[in-house]
């Protein structure tokens, strides 16, 4: 018997549960607040769709740090391989970057995403845009607003919702979803940035003359985890993705009300005395810059040992004091320097610029099928729930198998076998006709 099952959000996650959901044959709305569905999605898709990743899958799992126990049924539901074949199905064939990130062949998610909403038409899936979710009335019913600014009620017999986070606001995930959920007594941890950029005072000198320069092959510690990457200089502070991978470790020192400190490898690739012996080869007692384009290092590296001898505050920066000096520099005093620059961080650069949300709906509060526990027949997917993941892959990943789980939780509410989500891909016209072509 059709049933009908209304979906919050036109996202990743909840264009995901739709699919599932409308393939049992029950009749889908997807509601969506903007004028368009899946913004953020196609934004994402301007530099490139990293939509999953090629490693072996219990390690791709880790990479979900505390959080893999909750999302690894989802992901081995719904695995890397299932959605490259999605993806295949409509269309849209997939290549491994030779960092073994996944990508589709047009390298970009407008026309996936053209291909996955006929999918949905052919599914007789409603899209009703400029509905904005207003939570529940005292008997159950959905309440939106709607284009006009009228209100709109529905009663399905079961939803999920997929709101996304609070990241890029302005493309429609702007966390207003918090409101209705705890006025209905459902907890939800505080929204904040992950995969943020952090925000450093640098000096007027490195901010005006060296903002937008890209630090290549460096490393970066916190504590006691180092992470090897690319940064790139901002005018507030540093970003990229060797900096987004310790947003959660820098998020939690300043929770603590510490103030971080970063320590800055510029050139991780040698150890110490192999740096010493690059350095020492300008003999005499050369320049500053000398000495560094000897090892290799561009110029912004004397400005960062510069910044950090005549920056006030931690300790350490006393172990820069003098190397800048340029002439009287020591090569193995120098090689320590350039190892560990010290780099103290004043915070995170902010919710509405990160690239991802962390907090949101906690583990306890659904079950295994990611049904809230205080409102049966209510399914959760995607960024509103609590976790995290680093970019690579991880972050869609996780919301597109935990939409299918949704779909999937929700089918089996409603008493309904929910079938393998891996093989809804080979479901499509386009995976029939390869298969008999």
């Amino acid at each position: 018997m059709s049933r009908s099952v209304a979906i919050i959000g036109a996202g990743p996650a909840g264009l995901m549960a739709a699919e599932v959901v409308a393939r049992a044959g029950h009749h889908v709305v997807v509601y969506e607040r903007m004028p368009s569905p899946a913004r953020k999605f196609l934004m994402a898709g301007r530099g490139g769709l990293n939509l999953t990743h090629s490693e072996p899958l219990d390690r791709f799992v880790e990479r979900y740090g505390p959080d893999a126990p909750w999302l690894a049924p989802a992901i081995r539901a719904f695995p890397p391989e299932a959605v490259r074949a999605w993806c295949q199905a409509l269309g849209q064939p997939t290549f491994v970057g030779s960092s073994g990130r996944v990508f589709p062949h047009a390298f970009k998610a407008s026309p996936l995403l053209r291909a996955w909403l006929g999918r949905l038409a052919d599914l007789s899936v409603e899209l009703r845009l400029r509905h904005t979710w207003r939570g529940w009335s005292d008997d159950g019913a959905l309440l939106f607003e709607g284009a006009d600014g009228a209100p709109v009620m529905a009663r399905p017999d079961a939803c999920v919702l997929a709101l996304g986070g609070a990241s890029w606001p302005r493309l429609g995930a702007d966390g207003s979803w918090t409101a209705p959920l705890m006025a209905a007594g459902i907890p939800v941890t505080a929204l904040a940035p992950a995969n943020s950029g952090l925000r450093v005072a640098w000096t007027p000198l490195l901010r005006e003359r060296h903002a937008g320069t890209p630090l290549k092959r460096i490393a970066l510690t916190l504590g006691h985890r180092t992470v090897r990457g690319e940064a790139v200089i901002t005018e507030a502070g540093l970003e990229g993705g060797a900096v987004y991978a310790l947003t959660r470790d820098v998020r939690a020192a300043l929770d603590r009300g510490e103030r971080p400190l970063l320590h800055l490898d510029l050139r991780p690739d040698l150890n110490e005395p192999e740096l010493t012996q690059q350095l020492g080869r300008a003999g005499g007692r050369p320049s500053l810059p000398n000495r560094l384009r000897k090892a290799s290092l561009p110029p912004v590296a004397a400005v960062l040992l510069r910044e950090a001898e005549h920056r006030p505050g931690p300790p350490d920066a006393a172990t820069v004091a003098g190397v800048a000096a340029g002439a009287a520099a020591d090569a193995a005093a120098l090689a320590r320097c350039i190892k560990a620059v010290p780099i103290p961080v004043d915070g995170l650069a902010g919710l509405a610029r990160a690239i991802s949300t962390a907090g949101g709906i906690p583990q306890g509060t659904v079950d295994a099928r990611f049904m809230l526990r205080a409102r049966p027949g209510t399914f959760v997917a995607g960024e509103m729930l609590d976790w995290e993941a680093p970019t690579g892959g991880y972050l869609l990943q996780a919301t597109l198998a935990t939409g299918a789980a949704a779909g999937r939780g929700l089918l089996a509410w409603l008493g309904e076998p929910a079938g393998d989500t891996a093989t809804i891909s080979h479901t499509s016209p386009v995976a029939q006709a390869a298969r008999l072509g």
